[in-house]
């Protein structure tokens, strides 16, 4: 069963005006699932990962594209990153003959790391970039995507079916990979197979990684603190590695889509701001196995319940943007060495929305620390508490309860 992507119209519409289309994206996200479901009866699909298909485009890039054509879909392109340069020449020619060049080549793979390695250098100004995650809240719910837009006039317009506590853990523990709601597959088992081929195939193959073992452990350390503020440092004497490697590896896991990191919002107005940027897991699921929880009832109950609901609602907001085409330049925290912090705050060019994520359905006096954003000299629009409401509820005429199945 396909799940159909929010993100598709923005490609076919991208692949109008540029000659190729990059879809980046962490491992077994859909991305080629995707592409070959909305592309064209003429284009044509190949795989680097095929041993044969990677050689001949290796050793013979001419003969490469005389047998395979175009438009074309490459997968894991990246494996044979010489190859830009020949989609370069292909598309600079047809322009130079006056011919349509734009939708040409799709290009996907899991690895953003070495993908924007040759990217910006032999197809600049030629291709439209993508980040695909794994399946969100609308997309699971089949509804329209939609950038999350924080203005309460807005959100008073969404429809939307209330989940309780107990759905909203169950799909964070189920996570969004779209396998697990294709085929009747065992999560455990699917997860599992899922670490293995990321470490083997994806991590493996980085020079900077050496021992996988040690690459695990990290990788369950960082999913244990999914939400929380990323200090190279600590994060170095807990797992004894050194605070570069630390940074190269969290660079890994950021590139090859499996975090989001969050910077903090701050200005020249003051410097009584803490600027440690915060992680947060993009699929809430894997966390969970990382983790080793064993159900959602255990996962609800337990002493990360807060973080991974944070997680969940900051990567629900974050694919919100991916699934819009939209770069994610205005999305922050805040907080100063007064401890007064908001999980997210939306920022324009005149105006801040403040947002706070609760796990409850009524917290007590959750816009305390909105009055701290005055100092930067911007429109504080009315904030929004992303919580377990079952309505839309004002608190006060400046701040107002969302459910979270609304996001």
């Amino acid at each position: 069963m396909y799940i159909n992507r929010n993100i598709e119209k923005c490609i076919l519409d991208a692949s109008k005006k540029y000659p190729v289309i990059m879809v980046c994206g962490q491992r077994q996200v859909g991305k080629s699932t995707m592409l070959n479901h909305i592309k064209e009866e003429k284009r044509t699909y190949v795989s680097f990962d095929n041993r044969q298909v990677r050689r001949l485009a290796e050793t013979d890039p001419k003969l490469f594209f005389e047998t395979y054509k175009y438009p074309l879909i490459i997968d894991e392109f990246q494996k044979v990153p010489q190859i830009l340069e020949d989609i370069k020449d292909i598309i600079d020619k047809l322009g130079y003959e006056g011919k349509d060049n734009n939708g040409l080549f799709w290009l996907t793979g899991s690895q953003k790391f070495n993908m924007m390695k040759g990217i910006s250098e032999s197809l600049a100004g030629r291709v439209a970039i993508y980040e695909l995650s794994s399946l969100s809240q609308r997309e699971i719910d089949k509804k329209d995507g939609k950038l999350f837009n924080p203005d309460i006039n807005e959100i008073k317009k969404e429809k939307f079916i209330c989940k309780d506590v107990d759905q909203i853990y169950k799909r964070i523990f189920n996570g969004g990979m779209p396998k697990l709601f294709s085929e009747d597959i065992d999560r455990e088992k699917y997860y599992a197979d899922y670490i293995n081929t990321y470490l083997e195939r994806d991590i493996k193959e980085l020079s900077s990684v050496s021992k996988l073992n040690e690459f695990y452990d990290f990788l369950v350390f960082i999913a244990a603190r999914t939400s929380q503020e990323l200090k190279y440092d600590e994060i170095s004497k807990q797992i004894g590695v050194s605070s570069p490697t630390v940074k190269s590896w969290i660079t890994i896991l950021e590139r090859s889509g499996i975090i989001f990191i969050l910077h903090p919002y701050y200005s020249k107005v003051t410097d009584r701001l803490v600027k440690t940027p915060k992680i947060y897991f993009m699929d809430t699921g894997l966390a969970a196995y990382l983790c080793r929880w064993s159900s959602s009832k255990v996962l609800q109950h337990g002493n990360m319940d807060g973080a991974f609901f944070e997680t969940f609602v900051v990567s629900e907001i974050v694919k919100s943007y991916y699934n819009s085409g939209k770069p994610i330049n205005n999305l922050y925290y805040y907080r100063d060495i007064d401890k007064k912090e908001i999980d997210l705050v939306i920022v324009d060019a005149e105006s801040i929305y403040p947002i706070e994520i609760k796990k409850n359905k009524d917290p007590s006096n959750p816009d305390k620390n909105f009055p701290a954003l005055n100092k930067f000299g911007l429109d504080v629009k009315p904030g929004l508490i992303i919580c377990l409401s079952e309505e839309i509820m004002p608190i006060n005429r400046n701040c107002y309860l969302i459910p979270v199945s609304m996001i």
